[in-house]
């Protein structure tokens, strides 16, 4: 047969188009049915007029998008083309054995399917030992080919690899800088305030001395048997000066803290300083102002009370048997609770739902507060006296004004700053009434309550002044 005796020829009809009768160029197969043109015979066939897109060999219709490039039926033809030519010069030289493996030769990877069937027929003819011989060259450069294919492989992986480690060990040394950037400024910063509480003290310290030293006049000695006594006699004007100028102090620190740092802050802590910038009054000293002793006319419903851990904020602490709270910069580490307020504020744990119950609190260490009742379900970001089920009297120490709150509205009130308030909560009359104990005990305002849950004692707190306090008297009972 022609195939057999002649493989090469069998090979070349086979590269050649049968619209042109010459060897494919650019050539297209049709995937519904597998037949190869070229691109510009295949082109002008569906151009003809009266002709349908069907294919010339089995008229099978097909659409523009069923026409691809034929890769692998290019490289054979240019094979083909090599082998043609080479074997022409070589002018019968060869044998047709040696023929049939210079095209195998030149097949290569891109058409292996082709080349084995190639070969199957082209050694049909051929000794065996010839065609063994042959078959083992053949499978050697494909072995030589593949690991070629896979040694580029690995070069290609190993400096992808060196590339990624190069890109993370950039990305660390520039997270250490950054962190060492930080950790200087932090150290600057850190040094910057001891330098500045060393100045604090220092000037605290000369206060003192000149103080000690103005009134060593005043000083005088009393000597008796066998006991000898000094008495120091202190100008209370001048004592009230140094308090001023630690007070001022203190508050231009942390200003001064405030206004270059508020980034190193806690949000929490910015708003509390800033609650501070309004109610900035100084403390009421005990020694300017000793506590009043006044007997209330409600003391028969005195009830004992006390701070509750669970809803109060973060920055406050309770200290003796929970009937004194106060600012802390070091507050101990509460648990985590959905109740906790996000303002200064604290409740006590009793509530109260009916009868007459009566305490106080001394207000004199702190220069702003508020002091009322809440029902137990307020808001944790709720202001007592600012919503429906809140009732307060608060001291706003920049105003110097003493109002009543409640549902967010305010009503003045006359009287002057009250060193103790005594709270009396009548719900079987459905009132709830505050009152001074400065000096005599004075109504400062009512307010009828309806209440349809229990309510509960409850504080606020301005400023961050580590001696602000609010604290719960003990009451004799009548």
């Amino acid at each position: 047969m022609a195939t057999a005796s002649n493989p090469v020829k069998n090979l070349q009809d086979e590269v050649t188009c049968s619209l042109c009768l010459d060897y494919f160029k650019d050539p297209i197969i049709i995937t519904k049915c597998s037949h190869s043109f070229c691109r510009a015979c295949i082109t002008q066939h569906c151009k003809d007029p009266g002709t349908d897109a069907r294919c010339p060999h089995c008229r099978k219709s097909f659409q523009q998008e069923n026409l691809i490039s034929n890769r692998s039926l290019a490289n054979t033809v240019e094979i083909v083309q090599q082998c043609l030519n080479r074997t022409a010069k070589k002018q019968g030289e060869e044998s047709e054995a040696e023929k049939h493996q210079e095209v195998l030769k030149l097949f290569g990877e891109d058409d292996q399917e082709a080349g084995e069937a190639w070969a199957r027929n082209s050694l049909a003819g051929l000794p065996s030992d010839r065609r063994a011989w042959e078959t083992k060259d053949y499978v050697s450069q494909i072995k030589g080919l593949i690991t070629e294919d896979f040694c580029a492989m690995k070069q290609y992986i190993e400096t992808q690899e060196r590339a990624t480690l190069m890109a993370i060990g950039q990305e660390q040394q520039v997270a250490q800088q950054k962190i060492e950037e930080m950790i200087g400024q932090l150290t600057a910063k850190l040094n910057m305030l001891t330098e500045i509480k060393t100045q604090l003290q220092n000037r605290l310290q000369n206060n003192a001395m000149e103080q000690l030293s103005d009134t060593s006049s005043k000083r005088e000695i009393y000597i008796g048997s066998p006991v000898i006594m000094n008495k120091i006699t202190l100008d209370a004007k001048k004592i009230r000066i140094v308090t001023s100028a630690v007070e001022e102090l203190k508050k231009q620190l942390e200003m001064l803290i405030l206004k270059k740092y508020p980034a190193q802050l806690p949000q929490e802590s910015v708003a509390l300083r800033q609650q501070r910038s309004v109610c900035s009054t100084s403390v009421v000293s005990a020694f300017d102002n000793p506590e009043p002793v006044i007997s209330s006319q409600f003391s028969q419903w005195a009830v004992n009370v006390t701070f509750d851990p669970q809803r109060i904020h973060r920055n406050l602490e309770i200290t003796s048997e929970s009937k004194k709270v106060i600012v802390s910069r070091f507050p101990p580490p509460y648990e985590p609770t959905p109740k906790r307020f996000c303002f200064s504020q604290v409740m006590c744990s009793q509530s109260f739902s009916e009868g007459r119950h009566y305490w106080e609190v001394s207000t004199k260490d702190s220069g702003g507060w508020a002091v009322g009742v809440a029902d137990g379900n307020i808001g944790r970001k709720d202001q007592l006296g600012r919503t429906e089920l809140s009732w307060c009297v608060e001291w706003t120490g920049k105003n110097k004004q003493l109002s009543a709150w409640h549902r967010n509205q305010e009503t003045q009130l006359s009287e002057d700053r009250p060193l103790k308030v005594g709270v009396f909560l009548d719900l079987a009359n459905k009132h709830l009434s505050f009152y001074s104990l400065t000096h005599k005990e004075t109504l400062l305002h009512t307010f009828e309550i309806n209440i349809l849950h229990p309510v509960y004692p409850a504080f606020w707190l301005y400023g961050l002044d580590e001696e602000g306090s609010l604290t719960i008297n003990h009451i004799n009972r009548d």
